[in-house]
């Protein structure tokens, strides 16, 4: 049964993973990317207010969840999960499609963006700047806020037994972190969502792996790639009190890589989506309006 009321959830077999989706709702597509340490659970109380007006899909990201979780940090490029989704979206019938990514599902939905420009009618990305940016220009303050980044990028096992001794304690604190959000600003369907998913060992090696792979591939990636510009209408989305917005002016980040680009700040920090779905729904209906 299904977090999301009214939707599906479906498995298929997609460039060579495992996927495992919610789908809803009728009319033009609209791809829901989830991030760290999460699934697509987050966007319970979203998705059905998409819904009415168009067909929304809500993976859950390799390595996250319940969709597939190879060996080797490799696998986990944002350019791997890139493909999985517009995969998948073709697998639906959907040529074309409206991308929305929070956090790591931000970066990949930026990173297909740019590998995939024909099938992205318009790009929301939500709290982030952008990966290459974060990590060649990291500051001090940055540093210790999103210190999970270096930690989890260390060499396998380290960070996987660790965290292994008690997950629900380790990313229950990154929830609690990056914003000031409270466990009680979580539905607690979703939170047990999120707990299932993370108590697996698979899943804890498929994040860490996440994590190498921005650091390891995606940052020369992304470097190839800084004279491309995404060309579709663009939102950037972020938390008015969270460490993005304090540390940067999120949306000038963005300004010589979104040659379309509109900006907003949502109440609340990092989860925003969690802490203020209606706000995050407005948003982005009035966007893809």
């Amino acid at each position: 049964m299904t977090l999301i009321p009214g939707f599906q959830n479906e498995l298929t077999q997609v460039n060579g993973q495992t996927i495992a989706y919610a789908r809803g709702g009728s009319g033009p597509a609209v791809l829901l990317l989830h991030g760290f340490p999460q699934t697509h659970a987050m966007w319970h109380a979203v998705a059905p207010q998409l819904a009415e007006r168009f067909t929304v899909v809500a993976p859950d990201l390799r390595g996250y969840g319940d969709s597939g979780k190879p060996l080797g940090t490799q696998n986990y490029s944002f350019r791997h999960m890139a493909d999985d989704q517009i995969g998948l979206m073709r697998q639906l019938g959907f040529d074309q499609f409206h991308l929305v990514g929070h956090d790591r599902g931000g970066r990949t939905a930026h990173r297909l963006a740019l590998d995939h420009p024909a099938a992205v009618a318009s790009l929301t990305v939500m709290d982030i700047v952008p990966t290459h940016l974060l990590l060649n220009d990291l500051t001090a303050d940055v540093a210790r806020a999103y210190y999970h980044w270096f930690f989890l990028a260390q060499p396998e096992p380290f960070a996987e037994n660790m965290i292994g001794h008690d997950p629900d304690m380790y990313f229950e604190s990154c929830l609690l972190g990056w914003g000031g959000t409270a466990l009680a600003d979580f539905d607690p369907a979703a939170l047990d969502a999120y707990r299932r998913a993370w108590r697996d060992p698979d899943t804890i090696r498929g994040m860490c792996a996440d994590y190498r792979a921005a650091l390891h591939i995606d940052f020369d990636l992304d470097a190839a790639d800084l004279d491309t510009r995404v060309t579709c209408p663009a939102l950037v989305l972020y938390g008015a009190d969270g460490t993005m917005a304090k540390a940067y002016d999120v949306a000038a980040t963005w300004r010589d890589r979104l040659t379309q680009m509109q900006s907003a700040a949502v109440p609340g920090g990092h989860f925003f989506v969690d802490e203020h779905p209606n706000a995050t729904a407005r948003a982005l209906l009035d966007f893809l309006a």
